[in-house]
């Protein structure tokens, strides 16, 4: 057995907390010698380091399963990385979406080398981006690092180009940007968050670093349980053995999934660990 969970909306709390009963959780996995696999949209840099550090934490998958690294934890806690496997953006797919985005007020968030970067005007207007959800708005400012420069710069002096992501307030713009996309070839569009939309390579996904970390690890995705809540999770809920979907998922995501738990706010990835599993 292997277990896959996003994490805002699924394992993490409304505030961005990792629980008491989901350390607990992470705990017993540990102790079976389970591994639980951090499954997320956010650059690598911003998983909460005390699910990397924790003991049952090898692996994790970021920015939307464009990149899948190795953890390792030395004595003293301090967490290091190692890229196994990376599905890259091209750059002129990117730029493609850039001029897309150009037409619009939007953000424009460049996922690239485990780490997300942002026009600091842009930063700067976030709030407008995601004025009702205090939460989400602290997490996104922690996890994206301001730049002095163009997105053209940016995507020019990054290494590995990861995804895109852009922040929409008025729906007008949101119908545009996903119209004008389908015209993109090669990129898969999706969302984790209801005022974003996000922009990866076309053989990105969750499920498909899933598929291939069960591969390495030498089981199947039937061996995996899959937690989500979003549109960014169904792909990896379909694929495993078992996929749950958190009470206060999209409800697309809860009818695609084997089964629903209790709500982000109530542990119910912890629960399903510990009863449904049987680790309790």
């Amino acid at each position: 057995m292997i277990v896959f969970s996003d994490m805002d909306g699924t394992f993490l709390t409304t505030d961005k907390r990792v629980s008491e009963g989901s350390m607990q959780a992470l705990d017993k996995l540990a102790e079976h010698g389970i591994e639980f696999v951090p499954c997320t949209g956010r650059a690598l840099v911003g998983i909460p380091q005390e699910v990397l550090a924790h003991p049952s934490v090898h692996y994790a998958v970021s920015s939307n399963g464009a990149v899948v690294s190795r953890i390792a934890c030395d004595a003293e806690g301090a967490v290091s990385s190692e890229t196994l496997r990376r599905v890259p953006l091209s750059r002129a797919k990117a730029l493609e979406v850039l001029q897309i985005a150009r037409a619009h007020d939007v953000t424009f968030d460049i996922f690239a080398d485990g780490h997300s970067y942002l026009r600091r005007d842009l930063y700067d207007r976030l709030a407008e981006f995601v004025p009702d959800d205090p939460g989400t708005l602290d997490s996104i400012r922690w996890n994206r690092a301001p730049v002095d420069e163009e997105p053209e710069q940016t995507l020019a002096r990054v290494d590995a180009l990861e995804r895109l992501a852009m922040y929409w307030y008025d729906p007008s713009d949101r119908d545009a940007i996903v119209e004008a996309l389908r015209h993109v070839d090669n990129i898969t569009v999706t969302r984790s968050y209801p005022m974003n939309i996000e922009v990866m390579d076309k053989d990105a996904s969750k499920a498909a670093s899933m598929a291939w970390l069960c591969e390495q690890l030498g089981m199947s995705a039937a061996d995996a349980v899959a937690f989500g809540d979003n549109f960014n999770d169904m792909s990896m809920i379909e694929l495993a053995g078992l996929g749950v979907a958190v009470a206060n998922a999209e409800t697309e995501v809860r009818e695609a999934a084997d089964m629903c738990c209790a709500s982000n706010d109530e542990d119910g990835v912890a629960s399903v660990i510990l009863e449904r599993l049987g680790l309790s």
